[in-house]
């Protein structure tokens, strides 16, 4: 029997809660056109009945008792909007375990435990919708399963966390400093108080682990990926790659190769010519290549009240979709195959390394003979003006396995004309 009404039942009301109540509010003929029913919210899970709230709401639709929701056999749809890997699992579990379909914006517990959701979804006959858990509201999830289906997915590179995007592009573009950017970037509200997740480049593997579970059909482990946070990268490194032809990023890399899967987070130098070198400030993208439609980017707002809220509503659409038209469990993606990641030492890879030697002669031969023994080919070179003896050296190599280049560092960090190793990074080779 067609619904004219979906119930949903809302957990959690703090930023992406509020922001899926405007916008149920402000596009509701809108929304209930492209939904085929109206969309309303029954029962809203809060912690506390009293708080003042962003968006007008009537306080007999909030309750401290998740039970309001997650039994109510008038519920349709349950939205889980609170995060972390606690609560909100079980909750879930108990809403597919009743029968209700499920809308997440949780990247942690997808990324942690998303095979074992949607199997659960599966053996209930339900289904898991999750496009606000990576992007905001770019749409990442549904192209990835729907429109870019047909492709084998080669490579997928990404620029998955704000905060430390605005923090690079303050870096470059007004030549803060790495703290400096960091305050105010909290200071707007685009970094935690705590923002180590994202520094640490966390966030962007927690997303990683999601897009290429989809990207590859592969079950992906948070363990399984390299990260590598920007906390190490000065305003001296930002300098440099610009006069190099380089951005520097916090990139997200997914990419199919013959002996297995490269799966990594890092900082690295970008080609300012490359698309992904214009994303600036708070925004994210996403550059994919598939084997039939090439190279495409999504691009756009990857947090916010808005932006995210309005992914979690285009969820909802579809679940009332699939509800009148009696799709249970939509399209599943539990049939994973097998794939084994390539250990990071066995990528391959470009790098940066800027450092400082004595100012004197034969110290480029010294760093030619344990590049060369190593078998890494030189790119390109910048030696700035020597203060006090000392000289800055910038070096950028071709690509060649990890392990090779650690060789050579090796080599060169023993040698008594070099004073220090400032900085080593990855590059995306033109």
């Amino acid at each position: 029997m067609r619904k004219e009404i979906i119930k949903v039942g809302l957990l959690g009301m703090g930023t992406v809660g509020s922001g899926v109540l405007k916008i149920l509010e402000m596009n509701r003929e809108q929304v209930k056109n492209r939904a085929g029913a109206a969309i309303e919210v029954k029962k809203i899970l809060v912690r506390d009945l009293h708080k003042k709230r962003p968006v007008n709401i009537d306080r007999q639709q909030l309750t401290t008792d998740p039970r309001d929701i997650l039994h109510d056999p008038e519920i349709d749809v349950v939205v889980e909007v609170i995060g972390g890997t606690g609560d909100s699992r079980r909750y879930i579990e108990e809403a597919l375990r009743h029968k209700k379909f499920v809308v997440t914006a949780n990247k942690d517990l997808m990324a942690t435990a998303g095979t074992d959701l949607l199997l659960l979804a599966r053996e209930h006959n339900r289904n898991i919708y999750y496009e606000a858990s990576v992007g905001g509201g770019i749409p990442l999830i549904r192209p990835l399963k729907h429109s870019l289906g047909a492709n084998r997915i080669i490579r997928l590179l990404g620029i998955i966390n704000g905060t430390t995007n605005y923090i690079l592009t303050k870096m470059s573009m007004e030549k803060m400093e790495f703290e400096t950017a960091l305050a105010e970037a909290q200071a707007r509200g685009f970094a935690e108080q705590d923002p180590s997740s994202d520094l640490e480049g966390k966030d962007a593997a927690y997303k990683l682990c999601i897009l290429a579970m989809l990207a590859f059909n592969c079950h992906v482990r948070f363990e399984d990926i390299y990260v590598q946070g920007i906390s190490g990268i000065s305003k001296r490194d930002v300098f440099y790659a610009g006069e190099l032809g380089f951005a520097i990023k916090l990139l997200a890399i997914g990419e199919e190769m013959e002996k297995g899967l490269a799966l990594k987070v890092h900082p690295a130098l970008i080609p300012l010519d490359h698309p992904l070198a214009s994303v600036y400030y708070e925004n994210n993208a996403l550059f994919v290549v598939g084997n039939a439609v090439g190279e495409t980017m999504f691009y756009g707002l990857g947090a916010g009240a808005l932006p995210t809220g309005s992914s979690v509503v285009a969820d909802l659409i579809d679940v009332a979709r699939n509800i009148n038209h009696q799709v249970e469990n939509g399209v599943m993606e539990t049939d994973f195959q097998a794939k084994s990641v390539v250990p990071i030492d066995e990528l391959p890879s470009a790098f940066y390394l800027r450092l400082q030697a004595v100012d004197q002669p034969g110290v480029f031969a010294r760093l030619a003979t344990a590049f060369g023994d190593a078998r890494v080919s030189l790119d390109m070179i910048l030696q700035k003006r020597s203060v006090g003896g000392m000289a800055e050296i910038v070096l950028v190599t071709h690509a060649v396995e990890e392990k090779s280049f650690n060789l050579a560092l090796e080599t060169i960090k023993s040698s008594p004309v070099i004073k220090k190793i400032n900085s080593v990074l990855r590059v995306i080779e033109k």
